[in-house]
């Protein structure tokens, strides 16, 4: 599901940039390139927790995020003003890696679409050794994008900061653990479910660099997890925070 969502949201804007309709055209070619806007971006960064009890610990390092958004800009204000304004649609990926070897479980008291946090040699033995462990959450995420261009003459080669908003709808949520036991060798398992994870999920975002490299982060307003649905019945906010590349 995943990759037939990635490959479709490719095609979307791979067709998209090609259209001659672009609110801001595309300008002659220098050296070979064409000079167009950039609007197919991939970001890298990483996942915390704010307002998390405790026992809800993450390793920061293990917590990565991974995003592409097609984004098209339209002029506020008249060509010169420095306003663009850019809504798109893109696909977000989190992954959390919870510290002392720990992984979301199904709580078996609440039932479906609830979760508990709790060691993995404590579900599947002590004598495991653990290789790979972490949850996923992806999203098909809306954003939208108030951009001030400090070069009001060519926005290709401006300093730009930007506000804006996105909401993301989560379409898939999986534990990923791998180990090694000394009574069956190697064992993956792969576990797909909601874990009482809000479907929903609403946030503010800041930018700040040129329109092939930037900085930026997002800071989700609504909790990450339904009302006591979630380990420890945490009321947690999820914040991320990286760099990113313009495809083009």
């Amino acid at each position: 599901m995943k990759k037939i969502l990635t490959l479709a949201f490719l095609a979307f804007a791979l067709n998209a940039q090609a259209q001659d309709s672009d609110s801001i055209s595309p300008k002659a070619p220098i050296g070979g390139r064409p000079n167009i806007p950039n609007d197919l971006t991939v970001e890298f960064g990483w996942t915390q927790l704010t307002n998390r009890p405790a026992d809800l610990a993450i390793n920061f390092f293990g917590s990565r995020s991974f995003n592409v958004y097609y984004q098209k800009p339209f002029l506020l204000f008249g060509e010169g003003s420095g306003f663009v304004l850019s809504p798109g649609i893109g696909l977000a990926t989190n992954k959390f890696s919870f510290k002392d070897d720990e992984n979301l479980f199904r709580n078996s008291t609440l039932g479906a679409e609830s979760s508990i946090l709790k060691e993995v040699k404590s579900v599947y033995g002590n004598t495991i050794e653990i290789k790979f462990n972490n949850l996923a959450v992806n999203y098909v995420e809306v954003p939208i994008d108030l951009q001030y261009h400090i070069n009001k003459k060519d926005y290709s080669k401006s300093f730009r900061v930007s506000l804006g908003a996105r909401v993301g709808y989560l379409y898939q949520a999986n534990t990923k653990i791998s180990f090694d036991s000394p009574t069956t060798g190697v064992v993956k398992i792969k576990q797909t479910e909601n874990y009482g994870l809000e479907r929903i999920r609403y946030g503010l975002n800041f930018k700040a660099g040129s329109p092939g490299f930037y900085v930026w982060s997002t800071y989700y307003l609504n909790p990450m997890w339904k009302a006591n649905r979630g380990p420890f019945n945490n009321e947690a906010n999820q914040v991320s925070f990286g760099i990113a590349l313009g495809l083009f």
